[in-house]
């Protein structure tokens, strides 16, 4: 039997540096504007400075760099200046494409995920308003605290061992359970009603995919972290792919004209 400190080694460092992240998060949301592009674009140029060196062979610091730069340049040209999304993401991914062989589509894909996903978040911002950012946020972050306890403390059989060894039935229902929970306290505050617990439930899974595909592209990478950025969460990668996967989401949700509340 595993030992109940050695099933949350990680759990101080985890706090505190979550409590961090929450606390930034929650002024960026509060503040808006530039603030929250910036932060978002931050995130987004993490993660593709990540992709770089899990996708490159060798990876080359200039062109990580230089391909983080670019996410964030095309976050903050794609808010501000009436530009297609689709020219900033294609061209994004043209650059991401040329600068990390031998996986270049890989790369190319990466960063097209990144930008929508950064792009859809931005999006419900500022056309939406805080309150729809807060309920988005709050799924996610339920989705992974719960994932995180009931993986740990229940057990049980494996959700996708290939993938990822240590995600578990039990913290994929919790999960759930978690997000519907969360869709039934901001069913009122968003105007959306009791329509929105079917809808946290599959930002939910969403959240849970985008994790899955971080998993499997660090298996394939033969890393177990994204990088070391953030303590006791590993990098920008581990700690924000659900909310990647939750922003695709919630861009095929709006492109289908399925927002609720509005």
């Amino acid at each position: 039997m595993t030992a109940p400190g050695g099933r949350f080694s990680d759990l101080t460092v985890r706090t505190v540096s979550g409590a961090v992240i929450a606390l930034i998060c929650v002024l960026v949301i509060e503040a808006g504007g530039v603030a929250f592009t910036l932060l978002v674009g931050a995130i987004g140029a993490g993660m593709m400075w990540e992709a770089h060196r899990m996708l490159a062979d060798p990876p080359r610091p200039d062109a990580a760099i230089a391909l983080a730069g670019a996410v964030l340049a095309a976050l903050i040209l794609a808010g501000n200046i009436e530009l297609s999304w689709m020219l900033v993401i294609g061209a994004a991914a043209l650059l991401a494409a040329w600068l990390t062989p031998p996986r270049r589509l890989a790369a190319a894909l990466w960063v097209a995920a990144i930008l929508l996903a950064s792009l859809g978040i931005i999006r419900l911002r500022v056309s939406d308003g805080v309150v729809w950012m807060y309920w988005f946020a709050a799924v996610v972050v339920a989705v992974d605290i719960l994932g995180y306890f009931a993986g740990r403390l229940i057990g049980g059989p494996k959700l996708w061992p290939v993938v990822s060894p240590k995600k578990t039935w039990s913290g994929t229902l919790a999960g759930w359970a978690g997000a519907v929970a969360v869709g039934a306290a901001f069913a009122g505050p968003t105007g959306a009603g009791w329509v929105l617990l079917p809808l946290s439930l599959f930002a939910a899974m969403a959240a849970q995919a985008g994790d899955l595909v971080e998993s499997a592209a660090k298996r394939a990478a033969g890393i177990k972290d994204a990088s070391g950025l953030l303590p006791g969460h590993g990098g920008v990668m581990d700690r924000f792919d659900g909310m990647m996967g939750a922003g695709l989401f919630m861009v095929a949700l709006r492109s289908a004209d399925l927002m609720p509340g509005m």
